[in-house]
């Protein structure tokens, strides 16, 4: 007896949770607004069928039979967690009433609609019947999940496994101290010149070394491809086509170039998932009926991060590629050189954009947000209280005060995705990346490779212990496997400290 069955019926559910990312993609890149409600039923259409399919006769039969087959093997072999990952999603969505996912992807196609009409306009009162409406939805998503001591953890744990809010608070409270000193040692420097970074670049110049640099990094577009959007995103339909995005923009400030940078981390995972886990249960989300084959969102911000910020703004980087830059925006960068440059890229300015924040201030936007979040699914904050929290929890974090709602509360495209529980793994991703780069570069190899633009040695480093193996390791074992232990800030610290206070 084999998994043949099984896979069958996942491989199906992956082909429609894949379409309809496709028409989620095209929803935030070329549809015409005339789209969206007609849009958001496609794709609710899609995501119930998925479900569907995956609560029917058919596949439990086939779980059965799978469960049977695998009853020998060592609950740790791939086949064994395939088969166990199955059974884990069923018995979730036996508790969550069909009505409730499809009213979720229905409103998901309206809310970025009307996220970006009241971005547009500065007007968070646009967006707010929108945001209440989908946060009770994600009320009773947490109530249906359940939980034991707040139903902010229910969806933490949708994005990472096993999170919730009490140990995000303890991980937050680990980093803030270092955050803080870093921050303020990095901005009492004299602030390099930056002016140049508001010349021109054309958007389209940008996207062209974008291609390059992604191509040197590994990204393979001929199973890729690289569009504009109001705000960056990647997305996968198996690893044979991984779409990623970048901001139209005509500068280098804000940082469309390494929001570009973070996509491709992202794209590299998916197109380098282990081809014998595509349209299986080890490359598809399927609790939250995602196309999506990293382990969880932290390991997916990681890969992320780790190429943003630890290759992308190292020296060693502009080093080999700031010719070719200033080759491409000729003459924007003739009288700029590379330590002007680089300075400038490295400069610690607390801002209220999250996309936009140095590295020492970005963890403490991420803070604010899953406090506020906490506290919305909890019901201490209300909707219409949203802006003012904002302002009030900026400005005093990061002593910092938006000049209107799409420099406050409007500026991330999470809420209208109803992605509540997704912020935290933003700082999950910096610590993991951090440690993950700090181990890798320990063999001389993809050290020698960073030094000559050879990122080939790191990448076969971070396939082999992060990359191939999709869903079939959990984020812990990944980095102890890895680095020989579980999450641990003390790289992410000191790294921070090296870059920033030349500790």
């Amino acid at each position: 007896m084999s998994l043949e069955a099984l896979r069958r019926e996942i491989g199906a559910i992956s082909d429609l949770l894949c379409a309809a990312s496709v028409l989620v993609w095209d929803s935030r890149t070329f549809m015409p607004p005339g789209g969206v409600e007609a849009r958001g039923r496609q794709i609710a259409t899609l995501t119930d069928a998925a479900r569907e399919r995956l609560l029917g006769a058919p596949t439990r039969r086939a779980l059965d039979a799978a469960e049977a087959a695998v009853a020998g093997s060592p609950r740790d072999a791939p086949e064994a967690r395939e088969v166990a990952a199955v059974r884990e999603a069923l018995a979730f969505h036996d508790r969550i009433p069909g009505d409730l996912i499809r009213r979720k992807a229905e409103l998901r196609s309206r809310a970025n609609a009307a996220w970006a009409a009241a971005r547009a306009r500065d007007d968070f009162a646009l967006f707010a019947p929108t945001l209440a409406a989908t946060i009770e939805l994600q009320r009773a998503y947490a109530d249906a999940i359940g939980y034991a001591d707040h139903p902010y953890d229910a969806l933490i744990a949708l994005y990472e496994p096993g999170g919730t809010i009490a140990g995000m608070r303890r991980l937050f409270d680990a980093l803030r101290p270092t955050l803080r000193e870093v921050g303020e040692v990095a901005e009492a420097r004299p602030a390099p010149s930056a002016d140049f970074l508001a010349r021109p670049y054309p958007a389209e110049d940008q996207r062209r070394f974008v291609e390059r640099v992604a191509g040197a990094f590994g990204f393979d577009l001929a199973r890729g491809r690289i569009d504009f959007t109001l705000h960056p995103f990647e997305v996968s339909f198996t690893r044979h086509d991984v779409r990623l995005t970048m901001r139209r923009a005509e500068t280098f400030d804000p940082p469309a170039l390494f929001g570009a940078f973070h996509e491709i981390g992202h794209g590299l995972y998916e197109q380098n998932v282990d081809e014998a886990h595509t349209r299986t249960a080890l490359a598809t989300d399927l609790k939250g009926l995602y196309a999506v084959g990293g382990t969880s969102f932290g390991a997916h911000e990681s890969q992320s991060r780790l190429w943003e910020n630890h290759v992308g703004r190292s020296r060693p980087f502009w080093e080999a590629h700031y010719g070719a830059l200033r080759d491409a925006f000729a003459p924007s960068l003739d009288d700029v050189t590379l330590d002007r440059f680089h300075a400038a890229i490295l400069r610690a300015r607390r801002g209220p954009i999250r996309t936009d924040a140095d590295e020492p201030s970005y963890d403490l936007h991420v803070m604010l947000r899953v406090e506020i979040e906490a506290d919305l699914i909890g019901g201490r904050l209300a909707v219409r209280d949203v802006p003012e929290a904002w302002r009030a929890a900026m400005t005093r974090d990061l002593g910092v005060t938006p000049r209107g709602d799409a420099d406050g509360c409007l500026q991330d495209i999470h809420w209208s995705s109803g992605m509540f529980g997704s912020f935290s793994t933003y700082t999950i991703g910096n610590v993991m990346a951090a440690q993950l780069f700090e181990a890798a570069s320990a063999e001389a190899g993809v050290a020698a490779g960073l030094g000559q633009a050879d990122y080939r040695p790191l990448g076969d480093w971070l396939r082999e212990r992060v990359w191939r193996h999709g869903r079939a390791l959990g984020r812990d074992e990944i980095l102890a496997r890895a680095t020989g232990r579980g999450l641990d800030p003390a790289p992410y610290l000191r790294h921070l400290r090296r870059r920033y206070a030349g500790a």
